[in-house]
């Protein structure tokens, strides 16, 4: 590879824990391609979604403002929620913006793009369709739970998460952008409601499976509640594979980090524990390990440390 070519690195997920990546991915000499999942149904998103039957904005928007380098301004503007008005309290001022464009353009995914440009967004940002839709999760007593926003609620065990309409395309772009790259990343971030329901928009899990780019899972810090309650390493992995089958990563990052235990409390109240990094089980599913400190922790709340996880994603593709 030329030293003017930049490598290539897809990020697939949603939530805050794929934007707090990115921000630490845009500061390397990285293309980068974040798709991102439009299953949200709660909040502004929600609203917007139902009223305007569009695909929701607000995963989006995050992840469009963590890749900006426009002026601090206007990013926090893209941010500002209304706390009052008939109508308007709730609502961020950039899922409005992405709905208004979404009329404009009458295009979601062209929306995204003439936004991206208006924000000086590094890289690209990519709906993982460009369609709403409705994620369902079938739990372990055999009840059906419809709604992203819902399913964390439910505090049951998750059997298996699946997406709704039957009939779903994936971008070509996104696909393109899979077969082109370097390296895939998937999470960090929600793993039933944010990681898997891209994976699960058909294409996009072959797309990946037949790339020769390096793919790496991003393990979670702590479990969540309602999700993966009790999950260890291996639990998540083998969520992933009980939904879209093997080989699809060849590595994966454990934090190995001791969390503090003024902070391990202040979860414990929420019903969160750290993920433990059961490497034994991780090995038997034939793919690399790194275990290391990966834990970043700002006024008390638990994040990946960008600095660290990006040179260890830079050290596997060079």
């Amino acid at each position: 590879m030329k030293k003017e070519e930049k490598r290539r690195v897809v990020v697939l997920g949603g939530g805050t824990g794929l934007s707090v990546l990115l921000r630490g991915l845009k500061q390397s000499p990285l293309d980068i391609t974040a798709v991102v999942t439009v299953a949200d149904d709660g909040g502004s998103s929600g609203r917007l979604r139902d009223e305007l039957d569009i695909p929701p904005p607000g995963d989006v928007r995050n992840v469009l403002i963590a890749l900006s380098e426009a002026e601090p301004l206007l990013a926090a503007l893209m941010q500002h929620r209304f706390k009052n008005g008939n109508g308007l309290s709730g609502h961020s001022l950039g899922n409005l913006i992405i709905a208004a464009m979404t009329d404009i353009t009458g295009d979601f995914f062209k929306a995204i793009t003439d936004f991206s440009r208006v924000l000086n967004v590094k890289g690209k940002v990519l709906p993982a369709a460009n369609q709403s839709i409705v994620l369902h999760a079938k739990m372990t007593d055999g009840t059906i739970v419809t709604g992203e926003s819902k399913i964390p609620l439910s505090k049951k065990k998750i059997e298996r998460v699946y997406l709704t309409p039957d009939k779903i395309t994936p971008l070509n772009e996104t696909l393109q952008a899979i077969d082109e790259s370097d390296l895939i990343v998937l999470g960090p971030g929600s793993l039933f409601t944010s990681i898997l329901p891209n994976l699960l928009v058909p294409g996009i899990v072959e797309a990946i499976k037949k790339s020769k780019a390096k793919k790496v899972y991003i393990c979670n810090v702590m479990t969540q509640v309602g999700e993966t309650d009790d999950f260890k390493a291996s639990d998540h992995v083998q969520a992933l594979i009980n939904h879209v089958g093997t080989k699809l990563v060849d590595t994966i990052i454990v934090n190995n980090d001791k969390i503090p235990k003024e902070i391990q409390e202040l979860y414990a109240l929420e019903g969160a524990k750290p993920v433990e990094c059961d490497e034994e089980r991780l090995k038997s599913f034939g793919f690399d390990i790194i275990s290391d400190r990966i834990a970043h922790y700002e006024q008390q709340l638990i994040r990946h440390d960008t600095k660290k996880v990006t040179e260890i994603l830079l050290s596997l593709i060079d």
